[in-house]
C-alpha cells in the first residue's frame, strides 16, 4: 500500500487523496461484511430463539445451566433446575433450546 502511494505521488505529481479515500471505502466494506453483518445475523437468530420459547421448554443459559421454563415475562424467565430449585434469569441469558430426545 505504501509503495502504491509513493508511486502515485511520483508519477502524477498530484494528490493521494483519491487513493486514500478508495482504501477507506474498501476497509469500511471489509468491516461491514466481516464483522458487522455476521454479528447482526447472530443477534437476529438469538432474538428469534428467545421469542419462540414457551413455558415447558428445556433450555440452557449462557452460563451452562440447564433448566425448564416455568414462567416468562418481557424481561426475565424462571427456570426449574435439577434438585427442585428455581432460578430467575434474564431472557437475554437464555442461550439455546435443548433438543428433545428422539
Amino acid at each position: 500500500m505504501l509503495t502504491f502511494l509513493a508511486q502515485a505521488e511520483e508519477g502524477t505529481g498530484g494528490s493521494t487523496l483519491p487513493v486514500i479515500l478508495i482504501y477507506a471505502v474498501v476497509i469500511g466494506a471489509l468491516f461491514y461484511f466481516l464483522l458487522i453483518r455476521p454479528q447482526r445475523r447472530r443477534m437476529r437468530q438469538h432474538q428469534d430463539l428467545v421469542s419462540s420459547l414457551e413455558v415447558g421448554d428445556e433450555v440452557t443459559t449462557i452460563g451452562g445451566i440447564y433448566g425448564t421454563i416455568e414462567f416468562m415475562d418481557e424481561t426475565s424467565a424462571v427456570l426449574q433446575i435439577e434438585g427442585g430449585g428455581r432460578l430467575r434469569v434474564s431472557r437475554r441469558a437464555l442461550a439455546d433450546k435443548v433438543p428433545e430426545p428422539e
